[in-house]
């Protein structure tokens, strides 16, 4: 899918915001976003109200109407889901481990959770992966140092509570309770534009980076058009192209939560699979080391981000980056 200038974004973003719910509500629909239209699978250079479905059928073309307000409509079938990895304690995977820790790895709950049908096909004991993005830093005078996360990782169900502890690498790539603890939950967030969580980092050495990208610099809006990098736990090195920021997203977060709506998410574009389960967390990072945003789901060569603006403003951190002076650095960087 392509991808339209600022101009053609203001004319149909009002649109766009009047019919969405509506759109939401039926079946089916899991998306609303604003894209390039596509006909017989080839761009037209039309702006259009893209409506993702789970599976694009004969019923789509009456449920969704050809054009609101004289802005066309596409319907596009994906299947967007979170990208946390959940596995049976039975099978897990091997993980490298990180000494100093940094932006890019595996990370996850200690505890186990109690999965059934229909979430899986076999009742049981599962654990949770996903990929530490970065490092923030609280506004208050304690300063503490939080690794950065999603929500559906770092909190997973609504069974969660501040001082959950954290491993590195994950219960799902072979790290132990307690031998691998890392981080503590402080804090999380899941409304609006925003699915976050903060973990308070232990004694382990870290630095203010990512795997194969390098120091973060500071945080940045998510431009149109520009070209993104992120670090996840599975897919590792991924590059894509900003397409949009205008998705909203009906996400299904499991039993206890259920059905969620976040909205202006980013959406990137990438001609290789840009992420997949275990990359949630990962940051977003443009071309000069800035983050941009804060990886939570995906299609295949799609992905979707949190915007990073509104992620440090209700967890109430800002980036930690290895510019922050002296005075104010906190304590185990390394």
């Amino acid at each position: 899918m392509g991808y339209l200038d600022d101009d053609a974004r203001e004319v149909i973003r009002p649109i766009k915001r009047m019919v969405e719910e509506d759109f939401l509500a039926r079946p089916g629909v899991i998306g609303v976003d604003i894209g390039e239209k596509y006909t017989a699978g080839r761009p037209t250079g039309k702006a259009a109200i893209v409506v993702y479905v789970c599976a694009k059928g004969p019923l789509h073309p009456q449920q969704i109407p050809a054009e609101v307000g004289g802005v066309p409509t596409d319907v596009v079938a994906e299947s967007i889901v979170l990208h946390r990895a959940r596995l049976s304690q039975a099978e897990p995977v091997v993980a490298e481990r990180h000494p100093v820790l940094r932006g890019g790895i595996s990370i996850g709950p200690a505890r186990s959770f109690r999965v059934v049908p229909p979430e899986v096909e076999k009742a049981g004991e599962y654990v949770i992966a996903g990929t530490l993005g970065a490092f923030v830093v609280t506004k208050d005078t304690a300063r503490k140092v939080l690794g950065l996360t999603t929500f559906h990782v770092g909190c997973v169900d609504d069974s969660w509570s501040v001082g959950d502890e954290f491993v590195h690498p994950s219960r799902v790539d072979g790290g132990y309770p307690g031998a691998d603890q890392v981080a503590v939950l402080d804090r999380a967030a899941l409304a609006g534009a925003v699915s976050a969580a903060g973990l308070r980092m232990g004694a382990r050495p870290f630095r203010a980076e990512v795997l194969d990208i390098g120091a973060i610099t500071g945080a940045a809006k998510a431009t149109i058009g520009s070209t993104v990098r992120k670090y996840g736990r599975t897919t590792g090195l991924t590059h894509g192209v900003i397409a949009s920021t205008d998705a909203t997203l009906k996400l299904d977060f499991g039993d206890g939560l259920g059905t969620r709506t976040l909205r202006d998410q980013i959406r990137v574009q990438s001609a290789e699979r840009f992420g997949d389960h275990g990359d949630s967390g990962a940051v977003l990072v443009d071309a000069d080391n800035r983050v941009v945003g804060l990886y939570v789901a995906g299609s295949g060569s799609t992905g979707f981000a949190n915007p990073v603006e509104p992620v440090l403003r209700q967890l109430d951190v800002e980036l930690l980056t290895p510019g922050v002076p002296e005075s104010r650095r906190p304590e185990h960087e390394a």
